[in-house]
């Protein structure tokens, strides 16, 4: 008997899950506050923190999963979820303005604000994958270097997929600000953009990505953010307000454990991980299973193996601009990333 299968008669986690579907109604912060905060008659000892995440972001599912599974209660933690389904700039406002403690999200979308100055540190992570750059077959885009003198179309002109594929292109060859154009559209209006004409490719994210495919015909696959030297990175991590990690370090291990537990989780069960996204999501959980199977929930790197893709990822921000030329990336990667797990 598999993992999955044996998960079939188990009896621990049912009344989270009740509580989380009854709670889903009402929406998907009250969802999460009712799940984080009912399970075990110990609530009274557990340590609050408020989480940010994209509760649109199924590759952020070991969040919801360490909610269900009790991850966080085992570590001592009363998570509360924030949803900052948006642009980047919510996600950096939760953590400045203290509405949240911290974050889960690409690391893409972290590190020129790093570099300016935020007072975030990150500690951990959670997968690698979830973005993928798709061409339009009919204009004739079936790979990276015929997107030379085309438009991309994407839902947010700071989305880490432009980010992170503005790279891809650079060391293919080609300059992303000048060789082609970057469009914005509605995400739900992306495949109708390369049907119309108005672009030829696409940069975004999945579940998003892979429901604009079932609906347009013609699109090709490009690179993914696990393609070739990237094949085992992370993207998506896990950033502290410097103040708590200051004051209270210990606080913040404890974060990452639920989260690395969460991980490989979503890796051992990811029909059962689907299903207890599903909530969130309007998406169908064979659907939502899909797009886990693409994902790499066991690399979760910390403490020094996470500084040095830190470091990886900051030389690529050089190479395209987004850092300054004078950032060292090793001195970078080291001040921004802390080992609380040590």
């Amino acid at each position: 008997m598999g993992k999955e299968q044996g998960l079939a008669g188990a009896s621990a986690g049912w009344s989270r899950r009740r509580v989380l579907r009854t709670a889903a109604g009402a929406g998907v912060a009250g969802a999460a506050a009712v799940a984080g905060s009912s399970v075990l008659a110990q609530g009274s000892k557990l340590r609050p923190l408020t989480l940010a995440w994209n509760a649109n972001a199924v590759c952020l599912s070991a969040v919801p999963v360490a909610i269900e599974r009790g991850f966080f209660e085992k570590q001592g933690l009363k998570v509360e979820l924030v949803n900052f389904a948006g642009s980047t700039d919510q996600l950096l406002e939760t953590i400045a303005t203290g509405k949240a403690d911290a974050a889960v999200g690409m690391v893409h979308r972290w590190i020129k604000p790093l570099e300016s100055g935020l007072d975030v540190k990150l500690v951990g992570s959670s997968h690698g994958g979830c973005s993928r750059l798709v061409g339009y077959g009919p204009a004739g885009i079936t790979s990276i270097a015929k997107l030379k003198g085309k438009t991309i179309a994407v839902s947010d002109l700071n989305s880490p997929g432009k980010n992170f594929f503005s790279v891809l292109l650079t060391k293919a060859g080609l300059d992303p600000e000048k060789d082609v154009s970057w469009r914005q559209f509605p995400g739900d209006m992306l495949g109708l953009a390369v049907e119309k004409g108005e672009a030829h490719a696409i940069a975004d994210g999945d579940p998003n990505l892979f429901l604009i495919e079932r609906r347009t015909k013609g699109l090709v696959e490009l690179a993914t953010n696990l393609s070739g030297e990237y094949a085992a990175k992370t993207c998506c991590v896990v950033g502290v307000g410097g103040k708590l990690i200051r004051s209270d370090k210990p606080l913040v291990a404890s974060l990452v454990r639920a989260i690395n537990q969460g991980s490989e989780f979503v890796a051992d069960y990811p029909n059962e991980t689907a299903r207890i996204y599903s909530p969130y999501s309007k998406v169908p959980v064979d659907d939502l299973r899909a797009v886990l199977g693409t994902l790499t929930h066991r690399n979760h790197p910390s403490g020094v193996a996470l500084q040095k893709e830190v470091e990886f990822y900051a030389r690529d921000f050089k190479l395209v601009g987004v850092l300054k030329p004078s950032t060292d990336a090793a001195r970078f990667a080291q001040h921004v990333t802390v080992d609380v797990l040590a």
